[in-house]
């Protein structure tokens, strides 16, 4: 868990600091914080490589920079609609209390920009220490444009210190004039929240090759249905007689406008055990879609909100085309249109860079965490809920080679209630490697098995929050990248349904109130029905702790390996590259 405390050991003391600027401090800050309204030029694009909504109409845009020598982020917030001031900070969940902010306020008349921190209750206090520090402010014809800068560590204990992993970013509109930082009433604002993952991997970029060719996968003229969630999806046809290739990068491309509306894409390669694939292009969840489909799951690119460029290490390309290989992709996007606009047209998609020389390495992409299934809940108003995720040596030692594989990049994805994602890798019960961070160990199982572990907040919710598809279920995914490439495309894990069966008969036999355990209701019913008291929160954490599980060890065609039996033996070698790729997956 993050934490706006600044923990840092070199730090001075606040009082000695407080009382030591406070003087300049109360003086100085409404003369330095005036910001004038300058026409001008929008900073250049590539000096904020990283950018995301903030809000679904997409009005404020942030942009950012890291340098880790000064550890120090730079920001850039584009208001296209510049009203009368804006609330951007931090805090620890996404809430309005005890949060850090940089505060933009106009009294009518001037405009104000300072470092300020929110109370308990909600109440803004100007800053003692003015940690952001505005750099720029300038009016385009795109909208109102400021930059400013804050230290990855301020010795102040109001700031929130900005470490690696998912940082909650917050804002607010002002409507109207204020005439004072305190006048301002946080509960009475238009305010969201947005995740992103801010402190990105300090990695250089691979040079690419010269005879590095480009190729567009994007749905044409899509219709966004006007509807919260809509997974499309379009096949696509490589040219005849297409020869192999390695994809060394891929990007997204995204219809302008449509920014905070495309929440993830993936482009899918079909099995080549089938010679054709009809085209379709429509909801992933239509009755119309041909089954044939189903068989497109082996993963080219997989991007979500807030990821970047993806490149592949300099001996390393995923393959595609060429004997073998099935000339039919499928491309899969994820429309998160929580303001359910109409008739908003969309085409976007991933554009892959690829070249014919060929690498050493063949790479690939496997599916690690908990199957889509809402056997695994999270129940209401719990602050850390764990789940588990697991791919067993059950799987390893009959999917993957012995010399094992190299791990080089990881991609992680929850949805609204996921707060943390972890995959380490266990050997005969011992946690052997890290492959993220470390947060849970389970002692369920021998050999090699990589555990994904999620951690979720639904302390807003009053309902269960099921495994699924939608942005209100949950998932828990971590796509790994490595190198050499097997067959293995899947391996994840859920409860066994028929432990789970149990559980309700115990909390029917257990409660006063009685659920509905009838074979009609299903497993989101079923959830829904229950009291969520202390025992059966605890029943059920011990139930996913425990129970057998049931393991998903796929291929791409969606066929399982024949997991048998047996010791176990090493399959993943413990070998996760320097400088790993993090390029998170934001909800």
């Amino acid at each position: 868990m993050q934490t706006t405390r600044n923990k840092s050991s070199p730090c001075p003391s606040f009082r000695l600091r407080e009382v030591a600027s406070m003087y300049f401090t109360m003086i100085m800050v409404f003369l330095v914080i005036l910001v004038v309204a300058l026409q001008g030029t929008a900073p250049r694009e590539n000096y904020f490589p990283y950018k995301v909504p903030l809000d679904p109409q997409s009005s404020l845009e942030l942009s950012w920079n890291v340098s880790y020598l000064e550890q120090v982020v730079h920001f850039q917030l584009l208001v296209k609609e510049p009203k009368f001031g804006l609330l951007f900070g931090m805090s620890d969940r996404g809430e309005f209390e005890n949060a850090d902010l940089a505060v933009l306020w106009s009294d009518g008349h001037r405009s104000y920009f300072g470092d300020a921190w929110s109370d308990e209750k909600g109440q803004l206090h100007m800053d003692s220490q003015q940690d952001y520090q505005l750099l720029k402010a300038h009016r385009t014809p795109e909208g109102l444009y400021l930059v400013f800068k804050r230290a990855f560590s301020t010795c102040d204990p109001k700031d929130y210190l900005i470490e690696d992993g998912t940082v909650h970013l917050i804002y607010g509109i002002l409507e109207k004039p204020v005439h004072s930082l305190q006048a301002i009433n946080i509960s009475a604002i238009h305010k969201g929240l947005q995740r992103v993952q801010l402190l990105k991997p300090n990695i250089s970029t691979p040079e690419l090759p010269r005879d590095m060719k480009t190729m567009e996968i994007r749905a044409p003229d899509v219709i966004i249905p006007s509807q919260e969630t809509t997974y499309w999806c379009y096949m696509v046809e490589l040219p005849d007689s297409f020869p192999r290739h390695h994809i060394v990068m891929y990007e997204p491309v995204i219809t302008a406008g449509n920014e905070a509306i495309v929440h993830h894409m993936e482009v899918f390669q079909c099995a080549a055990e089938f010679d054709s694939f009809p085209h379709y292009n429509g909801p992933c969840d239509s009755k119309m879609k041909p089954d044939r489909l189903n068989y497109c799951r082996h993963v080219l690119a997989a991007w979500a909100m807030g990821a970047q460029a993806f490149y592949y290490p300099e001996d390393a390309g995923l393959a595609f085309g060429g004997p073998g290989s099935s000339k039919y992709l499928r491309l899969e996007i994820h429309y998160h249109n929580p303001l359910v606009f109409k008739g908003r047209q969309d085409s976007s998609g991933i554009r892959l860079y690829y070249t014919a020389t060929l690498r050493r390495y063949d790479a690939g992409i496997m599916e690690l965490g908990l199957v889509y299934t809402p056997v695994m809940a999270i129940p209401p108003g719990e602050a850390g809920f764990l789940l588990n995720g697991y791919c067993t040596d059950k799987c390893t030692q009959v999917a993957l080679p012995p010399a094992g594989i190299h791990i080089f990049a990881s991609q992680l994805h929850t949805h609204l209630t996921g707060r943390k994602v972890v995959t380490i890798l266990s050997r005969e019960g011992r946690e052997r490697q890290v492959v993220n961070a470390d947060s849970h160990y389970s002692p369920h199982f021998q050999g090699d098995v990589l555990i994904t572990t999620c951690t979720y907040n639904t302390e807003d919710r009053n309902q269960a929050t099921v495994g699924g598809f939608s942005i209100t279920d949950e998932m828990c995914v971590n796509y790994v990248h490595y190198y050499p490439q097997t067959p293995l495309e899947l391996c994840k894990s859920a409860v066994d349904s028929g432990y789970l069966q149990r559980y309700f008969n115990l909390v029917n036999r257990f409660n006063d109130e009685e659920i509905c355990m009838c074979p009609q209701a299903s497993v989101t019913q079923q959830f829904s029905s229950v009291p969520w008291n202390a025992f059966n929160r605890d029943v059920l954490k011990s139930l996913y702790d425990f129970a057998p599980i049931s393991m998903h060890c796929n291929k791409s065609s969606a066929v399982r390996f024949p997991v048998r039996m047996g010791p176990s033996r090493p399959g993943v070698a413990c070998c996760i590259a320097p400088g790993l790729r993090r390029p998170r997956f934001q909800s």
